[in-house]
Parts: structure tokens; C-alpha cells; sequence
């Protein structure tokens, strides 16, 4: 099951007026906006029906290797399982194991690259 998707915008801002426009109409709203961090190297931006966004757009270079494909898991361990596999399959690490609490309190995931640089995550939003 995808959780989210992730896509690359030349223009973050013009980009955000499209999609709460456009996806208004089907029950999507903007929920989350992430500016530049130490932690966050672009602005984001979150649309989806309260209270999960499962469209991601972000400021970059569009069409450069820069999907980004989260898969929703039911376990942790299946997080952990993922990233191994992931990773003796030829993937790069792009993010261990872990709670991202930047997200939610129980957003457990892991990133790879895949071999063409596309970043796929597993992700657990249950509790331990």
C-alpha cells in the first residue's frame, strides 16, 4: 500500500496555489508547509484529506530523479526488514531506520535510493 508521493516543483509557491485549487475539489487541502531547515534542504509542501498528506511537493529541479515513493507497513519490523533487503539489493542508504517525530510521534521509517536515485521509504505510523 503507498502511504505518499512525492513530487519536485520549479516553483513551490505557484505550485501550492495549483494543487489547494485544483485538489480542493476533491476533499484535499493544504495540511502541512515545511520551510528550509538544517534538517529540511527544501521547502515542502503537504496536500491530502485531514488529517495525512499523501501529496508532497517540493522545491527543486523538476524531472531529476527526484520521486519519492512511500510504502505503509503495519509493523516496525517490517521497516527495519525493508531497509536490509533494500540495501543488499544495490540500494544507498538515504535514511536508517527511525522515529521521525518531525512528522508525528509514531512515524517510524527508513529511506533508500533506489539504483536510478529514487527515494523509496517504508513507513510505520503505529506505535510501538
Amino acid at each position: 500500500m503507498i502511504a505518499h508521493v512525492g513530487i519536485t516543483v520549479s516553483d513551490i509557491e505557484r505550485s501550492k496555489k495549483f494543487y489547494a485549487q485544483a485538489l480542493n475539489t476533491i476533499g484535499y487541502q493544504l495540511l502541512r508547509e515545511y520551510g528550509v531547515t538544517p534538517t529540511r534542504p527544501v521547502a515542502s509542501a503537504g496536500f491530502g484529506e485531514p488529517p495525512r498528506a499523501d501529496l508532497w511537493i517540493y522545491q527543486g529541479k523538476p524531472n531529476v530523479a527526484s520521486t519519492h515513493i512511500a510504502f505503509l507497513v503495519t509493523k516496525r519490523t517490517l521497516v527495519d526488514d525493508f531497509y536490509r533487503a533494500a540495501l543488499a539489493a544495490g540500494g544507498q542508504s538515504n535514511g536508517e531506520p527511525g522515529l521521525r517525530s518531525q512528522y508525528s510521534a509514531d512515524y517510524y521509517s527508513a529511506f533508500v535510493l533506489d539504483p536510478d536515485g529514487y527515494n523509496i521509504e517504508a513507513v510505520c505510523r503505529e506505535a510501538q
